[in-house]
């Protein structure tokens, strides 16, 4: 039966068109029965290539198969109305919950530099990055966790040994080494426009949370964002100048119920209601007793001071691990 399903995933059709044919012909071993048969006009009988070749090819891409159902497939991608049946993955997908930031690929610098932001935060935070590694908001969003040290996830639509864009060559291999690229298109599959609007249903489908940095009224954002709406994913926006276009669809998604988020420390916080506690406490970190302890201390005990206490300071309390009153520290509500 894996096979099968790997023979289906190797025709590289439109998710909706492989649904369709495989409920036809009864599963993907009828489906690939009647493809070997030339039964299926525009299929040709060699199309999914010999199980020898398939292997050939995973090989060749470093990418291992992840079915539907197996211990490893993302619970949160698994119960969407339509899952992929097989993913093709680079790297190791991260146990952490997943926060998407997406957003169009004519950004404005402001849009960059809020996109990296929110990626960092995100990462601080201790939550994966999931995004579409498209120029734009997707990879300033996957640069700022790489930069945080983040775990991130990229999500492409086309093979997963294709590069495109072409400029994110070391970007995809960042990203890769930080978490993992992933894709439902086998090797070798190029990157046709018709491909991005299904991938996009993955990237809400893994994450807990979308966030829209910058979008116009129309583009793969918006999908995104109305895919995850489908999902019961919580959909957060950025809202922008009223007259301008890389800020509308934005504007229109706070319009009809999105969360409106003005900062990377308003976004953490609000993303926080959604998924749990930030996640931040580890266990090279102080346990701070009920008394507190006394700035001075605390410093000492992280080998921190300065900017640096100031931001770990600033990250625990935003996530509940502590409280600061005057200059002791006690422990949160984490």
């Amino acid at each position: 039966m894996s096979d099968a399903r790997l023979g289906v995933a190797f025709l590289g059709l439109h998710p909706e068109r492989r649904g369709e044919l495989v409920r036809r012909h009864g599963g993907p071993s009828g489906l690939m029965r009647a493809v070997r048969r030339g039964q299926i006009e525009g299929i040709a009988p060699d199309a999914a290539g010999s199980p020898a070749r398939r292997e050939a090819a995973l090989r060749d891409a470093g990418a291992r198969v992840v079915y539907l159902g197996a211990p490893e497939y993302p619970e949160l991608l698994a119960v969407i109305a339509d899952p992929p049946d097989v993913l093709f993955v680079r790297g190791s997908l991260p146990p952490a919950p997943m926060v998407a930031v997406v957003g169009t690929r004519r950004s404005t610098a402001y849009g960059r530099s809020l996109a990296r932001a929110f990626g960092r935060a995100v990462a601080e935070a201790g939550w994966a990055l999931c995004s579409g590694l498209a120029r734009g908001i997707d990879g300033e969003a996957h640069r700022g966790a790489l930069e945080a040290g983040g775990a991130t996830v990229g999500v492409l639509g086309c093979g997963s040994d294709v590069v495109y864009p072409r400029e994110h060559l070391r970007l995809i291999a960042e990203v890769e080494g930080a978490g993992a690229v992933v894709t439902e298109y086998p090797p070798g599959t190029p990157p046709h426009g018709w491909r991005f609007p299904p991938r996009n249903r993955i990237i809400s489908g893994l994450s807990r949370a979308v966030v829209v940095v910058e979008a116009a009224a129309t583009g793969g954002a918006l999908v995104t964002a109305a895919r995850a709406a489908e999902q019961g994913r919580e959909v957060f926006a950025v809202p922008g100048d009223v007259d301008r276009e890389s800020s509308l669809g934005c504007n229109l998604l706070i319009r009809d119920g999105a969360i409106p988020v003005l900062g990377a420390a308003d976004l953490i916080e609000a993303l926080a209601l959604v998924i749990g506690p930030v996640a931040r406490r580890t266990s090279a970190d102080p346990v701070i007793p009920v008394t507190g302890l006394a700035m001075e201390e605390l410093a000492d005990r992280l080998g921190l001071s300065g900017p640096s206490l100031l931001a770990w300071l600033g990250r625990a309390e935003l996530g509940g691990a502590v409280r600061i009153e005057g200059s002791r520290v006690f422990p949160g509500r984490v």
